[in-house]
């Protein structure tokens, strides 16, 4: 693992950090997740199928806008947003961290259901609506693989890294899981496990000073609630 000064010192300023919330805030809500998305609903006549190149398209513009606003300018490479190795004797506390992450999502769950809210989406209604190898291996490859490798690296590797050389641990861990959980609006019912999962994964990537982690935490957590409502 590098060294903790990652912690401490980046190349970014407050301009790379307005123009990526900008790209997050404005292009992609407005832009994609309303605009482009009604478009790929046309097309593809289907929810699932619609969402989950929704999904690719956010990923692809927020990978590239993460490369050419942070990391190109300044010589950077994926390392610096995590995207590096990490030392084995993290494996037991992964799966630790997994169980704590389901627990939590669980609990949160089920206090939300009592004031009569869940956390079904459209994507989830289709797919629960036409289950069959297909669309069970899309809504798998969209949500535990597309998701977790993109948002941790924007979400946990820029966002997290940026406000924790800021603000310190704790202010970046609660602002870069706020960040986390107002991109996924309109799905409101989702956000309050989104909250608890983006703290999880932030404080994963704050032990290991790698992403990958807490890819493989939010790949497994998405590939079991596909699971659960396949299986449903």
């Amino acid at each position: 693992m590098d060294s903790p000064g990652w912690k401490q010192k980046d190349a970014w300023t407050w301009k790379e950090f307005i123009l990526l919330l900008l790209l997050e805030f404005v292009f992609v809500m407005v832009a994609v997740k309303y605009g482009m998305q009604s478009m790929y609903q046309f097309w593809f006549d289907h929810t699932l199928y619609s969402g989950t190149v929704t999904g690719l398209t956010i990923a692809v513009v927020l990978m590239l806008g993460l490369y050419f606003i942070a990391l190109k300018p300044q010589n950077l490479s994926w390392r610096d947003v995590g995207v590096k190795g990490f030392p084995a004797s993290y494996w037991w506390r992964i799966l630790i961290w997994l169980f704590i992450t389901i627990v939590l999502s669980v609990a949160v769950v089920l206090l939300t259901s009592l004031v009569g809210n869940d956390v079904d989406n459209s994507k989830t209604e289709s797919l629960q609506q036409n289950i069959n190898v297909i669309t069970v291996l899309i809504a798998f490859v969209s949500a535990g693989i597309i998701s977790p490798v993109y948002e941790e690296i924007f979400y946990r590797g820029f966002i997290y890294r940026w406000l924790r050389v800021r603000l310190g641990m704790g202010w970046g861990i609660v602002f870069s899981s706020l960040i986390f959980t107002a991109a996924h609006f309109p799905t409101l019912n989702a956000m309050p496990v989104n909250f608890i999962t983006g703290i999880v994964f932030a404080w994963t990537y704050e032990k290991t000073g790698s992403i990958i982690p807490a890819i493989i935490i939010h790949g497994i957590f998405n590939t079991i609630a596909v699971l659960l409502i396949a299986i449903g």
